[in-house]
Order: structure tokens, then sequence, then C-alpha cells
């Protein structure tokens, strides 16, 4: 059995100036995906540029950031955001969704390909590979936070993890197993079957598939946020609850692509 390491939120602090890791990490998914995403434009068959790699990473940015505040405050945290607006600003103490996150980014590459003659899923073919990057270092910034912890686990198990400001029972380290599957399984996963064209939406449908499946498991070993508990059956999660269309949208939209002839 492990204790969670007393890690200081605060990377850098420089007087009044304080860097936070979870901010850091944001910073360092989206520096990954600029590398990622600059070799990929290389491969000429994607019909991409360094510049337009910059520039969707930057529309990206904002609809990550401003969706994943609005999505957190409306789907976890609204009583939070009543008693204080200014809160909705607060990234660098968590309480980023990836549920609204999705959706600011959804809004930022509609935008970005309706302003350069590019369909919605021709965009979002090229930037799915990237994202997983972000999420597992976001899962990270989590667990340096000591934020989400896991339900309480067999005492036996030999990574179970004790986080004194909790209590002092085991649990499973679940920002952990999220880095795990939802960023650096779901990268190889992505990698792996974007190396060469497939037909439009593909990429796309895979990435909505394996991580509506990645976090709806997940959430079995993930505490359910106090204020809100398990949303039906007894059993399902919130974060479930918003992962399940995740996975009928994959297999939709995968069966689609597959009928169609034109791979990129």
């Amino acid at each position: 059995m492990l204790i969670y390491p007393d890690i200081d939120p605060v990377a850098i602090s420089l007087g009044p100036v304080k860097v936070h890791w979870y901010g850091l990490m944001y910073l360092f998914g989206f520096l990954g995906a600029w590398i990622y995403g600059v070799q990929r434009s290389k491969q000429l068959w994607r019909g991409w540029t360094r510049k337009m790699v910059e520039d969707i990473i930057f529309f990206g940015a904002l609809g990550v950031i401003l969706g994943g505040r609005l999505g957190y405050t409306l789907f976890y945290g609204f009583s939070g955001f009543i008693e204080n607006p200014l809160s909705i600003f607060y990234i660098w103490q968590g309480g980023m969704s990836f549920h609204g996150g999705m959706l600011g980014v959804f809004i930022a590459l509609y935008w970005y390909g309706r302003k350069h003659g590019m369909g919605f899923f021709e965009v979002s073919d090229f930037i799915a590979p990237w994202v997983p990057l972000g999420l597992g270092l976001g899962r990270i910034g989590n667990f340096i936070n000591g934020e989400l912890v896991g339900r309480v686990a067999d005492p036996d198990l030999p990574w179970a993890m004790v986080f004194p400001f909790v209590d002092q029972l085991p649990r499973h380290p679940s920002q952990l197993y999220q880095a795990l599957t939802e960023g650096l399984l779901l990268f190889l996963i992505l990698w792996w079957y974007s190396r060469k064209p497939r037909p439009v939406m593909a990429v796309s449908a895979v990435f909505m598939f394996c991580y509506g499946c990645f976090r709806f498991i997940t959430e079995f070993y993930r505490t359910p946020d106090a204020h809100l508990g398990f949303i039906a059956f007894e059993w399902m999660t919130m974060g479930q609850l918003l992962s399940f269309p995740m996975i009928i949208f994959g297999i939709v939209v995968f069966w689609l692509a597959m009928k169609s002839e034109p791979a990129r």
C-alpha cells in the first residue's frame, strides 16, 4: 500500500505570482500537441501546413479553457459559481470538464473549418490524435492537486494509495488510471490508426468511442463528486452519463465512415 506523496501544487512561486502544476500541465499538453501536429503536417497527403497547425492550436486552446470551465460550472459546480462567479476563471484550482472542453473545441473546429473551406471532420480527424496528450497530462495535474480521488480499494492491492487529507483508507489512484487510459493508451491507439489515410470521420469516431469506453470504465474506480453522487441506477456517475453518448456516437460515425470511399 502506498501513501500519497505530499506534492506542492505550486510549481514556481515568485513573490505574489504563483505558477501551479495544474496550469503547467495544460501548457505542456498544448506544447506536445504543437510538436506532434507540426510533425504530422509534414506528411503532404494530409493537406496541412505548420501555420494551420499553430492557428488551430490557438483556437482549440480557447475552446478547451472556455468550454472546460463552462462545462464544469454547468455539470459539476453550479452552486459554487453562484456563490462566487469569478471562480469560473480559477483554472489553477482544477475544475475542468472534459465534456465541456470537448464542446468548446467542437465550436472552434467548426469555425476554423468554415473559415478555411474544410469540413468539420476533416479538421477533427487531423487533431484527434493530439488530444490524449493534453488529457493524460491534465489527469497528472489532478493527481498533483490531490483531487478526484479514487474509491476505497482492497488493502492488498499493491498500488492502493492512502490520501491522508481525505482519510486513512486505501483508495484507487484513479487519476493515474485515467492518465494511462485516456492519455497514453488512447494516444497509442490513435497514433497507430492514423498513420495512414483513413476515411473521413474514421479517426474522430475511434477517438470518441475509445475515450467514451475508457472514461466509462475508469469512473467505476473514481469517487463520485460529493455534491452530485450517483446520477442514475445507484451506480452511474455524471462522467459515465456524459460518456455513454460518445460511445454510441463513435459507433455510428465509424459505420458511416466505413461506407464512404475517400480516405485521408
